[in-house]
């Protein structure tokens, strides 16, 4: 008769675990959960394809290594890899309970009682106990509840890895953008001087003139009032250029004044519009559309664990035990109990009801999410184009405007020498032409920043080699979208002992 009851509780634990093995409440496949993305942007550039590691393009090995030095100290990509561990082990512990758990239990127990009957007389009894054993629990995954959790959970570190690799993005073109900055700065200074230089020139030969009282006070006046002016504009640019470099330094895990090694005096010449590929195409390249996308997966399987909660569940438990009164007869005499335990919910005053609701309402939020995140990104990419062609045509009439004020400048110096007019249309004209030249670097800077914010839309692959600490690992083959879960799953093992 024994072996008869255990060989039917074997026979309901196989048939059980294959009932478990599927699940009636697998969330369905969205369709067309990105809702209607235009078939083309609005400007189709033709030009080269653009790298991996855009910043490449700028052939500059100092922005080179600043941007790796980022990659490897940024405080930013610390805290999400922190996230992303904190999010793997919360995977493992989702799945910890499709396995049995095991536990070993010893021990040594006194008891003493003490007894009085009816004639008075007392009696004490010792009894000492020695116990050694294990002991087993486990919950029938029957509807697919425990699976569609660690499924949730996995989708959950998958996505934390893809707003790291959005947050590596967002670092790069911050880096570069800080550096844009810093040369412009550094050249606005250069051109600032040289105006001083020549300023300083005009003052001395219109001081020259008025000691020969060919010229009135009132030209030397204005000539020192455009030198000061030239002066006062220097601090402001050398503020500009050290805040700058105090933003880099923190980006870059460090302290700010710490030295940085920027010794370019130039901006770079912007390249031609690299191809840009269709709007679909965001859908795989841009990491927060993934990260977004994969969050709303999660909720539909929370909603599906939601629901396998509303029904019976089912849970085992074993133990086998040697216990005696002796530790020399520890041996001698063993135990063991197999259990079975139905729990079937009947009133819970609708929580489980309203739990499915809520995480319904979840997964409604994070379709917007999903969809809004799509359409900012084909906005971002659309942006960029239109800032940089628009900048371009603004640069190109901005240099020939500064060719006619230069022309006029010389006009003007020409009629003041042969005293044709007073000093004001000179001065005017300097002042014209050389805030131009000024303005000239800092249009140059915002084009060079559009195209950093064209590489930030458009994505890419290369966050994928990227591991804690060391910036991009070269050596590591890319993980594509495709495969993200995969990666997280190889990451999560049966735990034995709390582990991996």
């Amino acid at each position: 008769m024994k072996h008869r009851g255990l060989k039917t509780f074997l026979l309901i634990v196989v048939a059980v675990s294959f009932l478990s093995s599927c699940n009636p409440f697998r969330p369905p496949v969205r369709t067309s959960p990105a809702g209607e993305v235009p078939g083309t942007f609005s400007l189709y550039p033709s030009g080269p394809e653009r790298q991996e590691r855009w910043w490449q393009e700028f052939n500059d090995g100092e922005l080179n290594a600043l941007i790796e030095e980022a990659l490897s100290g940024s405080f930013t990509l610390k805290e999400a890899w922190a996230r992303l561990n904190q999010a793997k082990a919360l995977a493992i512990q989702s799945g910890a309970a499709l396995y049995p758990g095991l536990s070993a239990t010893a021990g040594p127990s006194y008891k003493r009682q003490r007894s009085e009957n009816t004639s008075g007389s007392r009696t004490t009894t010792s009894t000492e106990t020695y116990s050694l054993g294990l002991t087993s629990s486990y919950e029938l995954d029957l509807w697919g509840r425990i699976r569609s959790e660690q499924e949730a959970k996995i989708l959950d570190a998958t996505a934390t890895r893809e707003e790291l690799n959005a947050a590596a993005m967002t670092l790069a073109a911050e880096v570069t953008e800080n550096w844009i900055n810093i040369i412009s700065q550094r050249r606005q200074k250069q051109i600032l001087n040289e105006q001083l230089g020549i300023n300083t020139i005009y003052l001395e030969l219109i001081e020259l003139r008025y000691r020969k009282s060919m010229v009135s006070a009132l030209d030397v006046y204005q000539q020192r009032q455009v030198v000061e002016q030239v002066k006062a504009q220097v601090p402001l640019v050398e503020e500009q250029e050290q805040l700058l470099m105090h933003t880099l330094a923190l980006l870059l895990g460090k302290p700010p004044r710490a030295p940085l090694a920027i010794g370019r005096s130039a901006l770079p010449e912007s390249s031609e519009i690299p191809k840009t590929g269709l709007p679909a195409d965001l859908l795989a390249a841009r990491p927060d559309v993934r990260a977004a996308g994969l969050k709303l997966r999660s909720a539909d399987w929370q909603v599906a664990a939601a629901r396998a909660n509303r029904l019976p569940s089912i849970s085992l438990t074993a133990s086998a035990a040697y216990q005696a009164p002796n530790i020399d007869l520890l041996f001698h005499t063993w135990l063991v109990n197999l259990a079975a335990n139905l729990t079937a919910p009947i009133f819970d005053g609708g929580r489980r009801a309203a739990e499915v609701d809520r995480l319904r309402a979840v997964a409604d939020e994070n379709l917007s999410a999903y969809r809004r995140t799509v359409y900012t990104a084909v906005k971002e990419v659309e942006d960029a184009l239109v800032s940089e062609e628009k900048k371009r045509l603004h640069i190109e009439a901005l240099k020939a405007e500064i060719t006619a004020a230069g022309r006029a400048l010389d006009e003007a110096r020409e009629r003041y020498l042969n005293g044709i007019d007073d000093y004001l249309p000179v001065l005017t004209q300097v002042l014209k032409v050389q805030a131009l030249d000024v303005d000239l670097i800092k249009r140059q800077a915002e084009l060079l920043i559009a195209r950093v914010g064209l590489y930030r839309s458009l994505g890419g692959t290369w966050t994928d080699k990227l591991t804690p600490g060391s910036g991009i690992k070269a050596a590591e083959p890319t993980k594509t979208s495709s495969n993200n879960n995969a990666f997280v799953k190889s990451k999560i093992s049966p735990p034995l002992a709390g582990g991996l």
